[in-house]
C-alpha cells in the first residue's frame, strides 16, 4: 500500500472507530466517510462492507482477546480462566455496541468479513473450556459452540440499555452455571 494509502487508509480507521463508538454497529458509512472527510466510494475502496470495516476496527481487540486465552490458558487455574476469559469477552462486547450481533451472524458464515475472528474467539473459548472440563471444573456436557452461543447471549443482554446495568449480576449467573463448582469469591473477583 502506498504511503499516502495508508495514512488515508488509518485516517478513515480512527473516524470510523469515533463513530462507531459513537453510534454502535449500527453506524452509517455515508457518516463515517462525511466525517473522514473523504467520498464514500474511497471508503468503499477500502472497506467494500460494514462488516470488513469491523473486521478491521475489531482486529486488534480480537488479536489481543486471543492473545489473553493463551495466557491465561497457562498461567491460571482452569476454571479461573475459563471466568477471567468469559469476562474479557463481556468488557470486549460492551466496548462496541452492536458488534456482538454481527459477530453471531458471522460465526457460521464462512463468507463474512467476521468469520476468522469469530473463529478465533470460538476456538480460543473452546479449549479454556475443554482445559476447565479435563480437571472437572466446568459442565461436561457443554462444548464450544454452547459456550460462544453463551458468550453471545450475554453480550447481547448487556449491550440492552435494560440490562447493561445488570451485567455483573447476569455475569455471575452464567458464569455459575457453567463451572461445576463455582467458586463465588471467584467469579466475584472477575467481575471487577
Amino acid at each position: 500500500m502506498r504511503a499516502d494509502a495508508k495514512k488515508n487508509y488509518s485516517h478513515i480507521l480512527a473516524v470510523a472507530r469515533e463513530v462507531v463508538t459513537e453510534h454502535g454497529a449500527d453506524a452509517s458509512m455515508r457518516d463515517i466517510a462525511r466525517r473522514a472527510d473523504v467520498g464514500l466510494a474511497t471508503l468503499l475502496r477500502h472497506f467494500p462492507t460494514r462488516e470488513a470495516l469491523f473486521e478491521a476496527l475489531l482486529c486488534t481487540n480480537l488479536d489481543a482477546l486471543t492473545q489473553t486465552a493463551d495466557e491465561l490458558e497457562t498461567s491460571n487455574s482452569p476454571d479461573e480462566a475459563l471466568v477471567s476469559w468469559f469476562q474479557e469477552w463481556l468488557v470486549f462486547a460492551q466496548s462496541y455496541r452492536g458488534v456482538v450481533a454481527m459477530m453471531a451472524a458471522a460465526h457460521t458464515n464462512p463468507d463474512s468479513a467476521l468469520y476468522a475472528a469469530c473463529a478465533e474467539v470460538h476456538s480460543a473459548s473452546a479449549r479454556l473450556l475443554l482445559r476447565a472440563q479435563a480437571l472437572g471444573s466446568a459442565r461436561a456436557d457443554m462444548n464450544g459452540d454452547d459456550l460462544f452461543a453463551l458468550m453471545t447471549a450475554l453480550g447481547w443482554a448487556v449491550d440492552q440499555p435494560s440490562f447493561a446495568p445488570r451485567a455483573d449480576r447476569l455475569f455471575q449467573i452464567v458464569a455459575s452455571a457453567i463451572l461445576t463448582n463455582p467458586s463465588s469469591k471467584d467469579i466475584k473477583n472477575a467481575t471487577r
